[in-house]
This record gives C-alpha cells, structure tokens and sequence, in this order.
C-alpha cells in the first residue's frame, strides 16, 4: 500500500536574513554616498579609502551592538510578559480562561466545542501560560544565542557590503576612474542583493532589485551633489 507523505518546506532563516539584509543594505549604501562625496569635494583616492574604512569600522561596531540590544530587549520583553501571564493565570484564572474561550470564538467555534479544550487548559498551566503567550500575545520564546549571532551577522554583513564601493579606490590613484568603476560595482552589487533578498521575502524580486538600486543610487547622488556644491 502506497503511504502518502507531505512534507511542507518553510524557509526558517527569517532572523538571519533579517540581519544580513540590515547590515548589506546599509553597509553598501552608506559608504558608496560618503565615498561619492568625498570624490565630488577632493581628488586623492587614498583618503576616501581611509576615510571610507574609518566609516565602515565604526559602522559595523555600531549596528552590530544595536542588533546585539535589539535582541536582548526581545528576550527580556518576552521573559517580562512570560513572567506576567504567569501571575494572571493564578491571580485571575476565570479572566483568562475568558481569553481562551473569546479567542475559539473569533474562529466560529461553540462553546460545546471549545469548552473540553479551555478546561483542559486550566488543567495545565504551563500549556495554558504558552498558550496565552502565543495565540494571545503572539509571542515566541527568542533563541537566547541570537543576540551574539544578530551582532555578528549585521556587522560581519557591514563590511562585506562596505568594502564594495571602496575597492575601486584601492586599486586605481585616479578618483574619476575609481568613481565611475565604483558606482558600477556598487549598483551591481545593489542590484544583486536586492534580487536575491526578494528571493527570501517573497516579494517580486526585480521590484526589490530596483528598489535597492533606486535608495542606494539616491542616497551617494545626494551626497555627491552636496559635496559639489559646497566646494
């Protein structure tokens, strides 16, 4: 006899992209506008470099600890209301056996039909409390190793996507030469990016590779424009 047997594939990286895209769309856009407009004010490749790496280690540092804290309040958010809905089970369990019932009902059920469940609930608290954590609040216990990680990968993502507009500087003493071959590494980069993010969010994915390109290309051509104006 044939067994039949569906399996669903989820995509389970959601955080680890989340990250990724934080430090690559910044880490590219940021350095590209201050090495644009360092050209568009001076004619020696070597200080946009160093400036340019000045900005991508200061960069990097400063979102990967806002990655870092981002996911620590998750943690202690998610601990603080674990703590709360403890305390409410036991000091006010008719309340939030209501809760339970109220939200069986959102979904059409009767009370013949959810009533087995809500005392089967108030059985077992701890089922209850995760329950109430949930479907209630729409919270999940945070993997305590994400912060590190989240730190990691943003700033890790930072640089990889800052050392990109810069390397043209590196390579040619000419700033109009390294100008012109780092906005076409750049854009590429913006482009291939913003492609393959769309890839994992689900959203069209030229759509996301123009969008990319579009608030990357805005952001050094104001930078660039400024800094012409003002020298």
């Amino acid at each position: 006899m044939e067994t039949l047997y569906h399996r669903e594939e989820h995509f389970r990286g959601g955080d680890t992209v989340k990250d990724i895209v934080i430090g690559m769309s910044d880490g590219l856009t940021v350095p590209f506008a201050l090495a644009a407009g360092i050209s568009g004010a001076i004619s020696a490749a070597h200080i946009v470099v160093t400036a340019g790496f000045a900005e991508i280690a200061a960069g990097s540092i400063a979102m990967g600890l806002g990655g870092y804290l981002a996911a620590r309040s998750e943690v202690e958010h998610y601990h603080s209301e674990l703590a709360r809905e403890e305390a409410e089970i036991i000091e006010k369990p008719e309340v939030e056996a209501e809760e339970v019932a109220e939200f069986f009902r959102q979904y059409g059920l009767t009370d013949q039909e959810y009533g087995p469940v809500v005392a089967g609930l108030r059985t077992k608290p701890k089922a209850w409390r995760d329950f109430m954590m949930r479907f209630e609040l729409g919270l999940e216990e945070p993997d305590p190793k994400r912060a590190l990680q989240s730190a990691v990968t943003i700033a890790v993502s930072y640089i990889v996507g800052g050392i990109i507009p810069l390397a043209p500087y590196i390579a040619f003493h000419d700033i109009k030469t390294a100008f012109y071959f780092s906005v076409v590494f750049t854009l590429t980069a913006l482009a291939v990016f913003g492609f393959v993010k769309g890839k994992f969010t689900g959203v069209s994915k030229v759509k996301s590779a123009l969008q990319t390109v579009l608030v990357g290309g805005a952001a050094a051509g104001v930078a660039y424009a400024l800094a012409k104006l003002i020298s």
